[in-house]
């Protein structure tokens, strides 16, 4: 079955906190799983935030940076580090479709879905690819310093460019990633507690979208979107209320909460 032979929606990049763009992928798996449109879509983190990856340990965090300089902080569904999404720098997506539409193997699937943002990048003129093999970590609870991997850590001559990770309900897939069209060490580095890398380090395993090809934010994010559009064939979409609304009521009951974040064991 061809993608294009279902209906999915294009969402266009968005600014809501980290709590509200956890609990919008889980409200369109439900969506998704119970025929309605699929979703593919860009979007920022605003205020900045640190997601906790699903068994990060809370004392890797350094709360009182976090609390400082107004970063906000969450925990994903998926596995890995945490990733520091900068409200400039970071540049969001994700996929969201029915299980039974969408290949079983984990492999095949993030290469599946992997290949719009392959595409963006190609198409703004950044020689991105899966890293051909692994490189050792420097920070484990960091997302863009762990150990890369061949199957979802993109690198440009061996620098990380962007990460992906996917998570399964009983009936839809959801995948997302981040895309670092900018720098920000100190704070990247900041939110976590002793990290032990200095921001040298960082750019040195770390680049970006605006340094490889200086495209402008803005051109960045289109680029995503066209190509995130052009490979399921999506029209333009948003949010219904309801779906807001049932959103907005899980990030208050679990993506915003304590017990979800700081105090749920690795």
């Amino acid at each position: 079955m061809a993608l294009a032979d279902r209906e999915w929606r294009l969402i266009r990049e968005e600014a809501r906190d980290g709590p509200m763009q956890m609990a919008l992928e889980e409200v369109a798996a439900e969506t998704a799983a119970d025929g309605g449109p699929r979703t593919v879509r860009a979007y920022t983190w605003s205020p900045s935030t640190l997601s906790m990856g699903y068994r990060q340990a809370a004392e890797s965090v350094d709360w009182a940076f976090c609390e400082r300089e107004g970063v906000d902080v969450t925990r994903r569904q998926t596995g890995g580090g945490g990733i520091y999404h900068d409200e400039f720098a970071d540049i969001s997506y994700s996929v969201v479709g029915p299980a039974d539409e969408l290949p079983g193997d984990l492999m095949e699937c993030y290469d599946l879905l992997c290949e719009p943002i392959l595409d963006a990048f190609h198409e703004m003129g950044v020689d991105a690819e899966f890293v051909p093999e692994e490189h050792p970590a420097l920070h484990e609870p960091a997302c863009y310093l762990r150990a890369l991997h061949p199957a979802h850590d993109m690198t440009v001559d061996g620098r990380k460019i962007a990460g992906n990770a996917q998570y399964r309900t009983r009936d839809a897939v959801i995948q997302h990633g981040s895309l670092s069209y900018d720098l920000a060490p100190e704070r990247h580095l900041g939110v976590f507690a002793d990290p032990g890398v200095t921001p040298e380090r960082f750019r040195e395993r770390v680049t970006s979208i605006r340094e490889e090809s200086g495209v402008d934010r803005d051109e960045a994010v289109r680029a995503v979107e066209d190509a995130l559009a052009d490979w399921c064939d999506a029209t333009v979409g948003e949010w219904t209320d309801d779906e807001l609304a049932a959103a907005r009521e899980l990030a208050d009951e679990k993506y915003a909460t304590d017990a979800w974040t700081r105090d749920r064991e690795a």
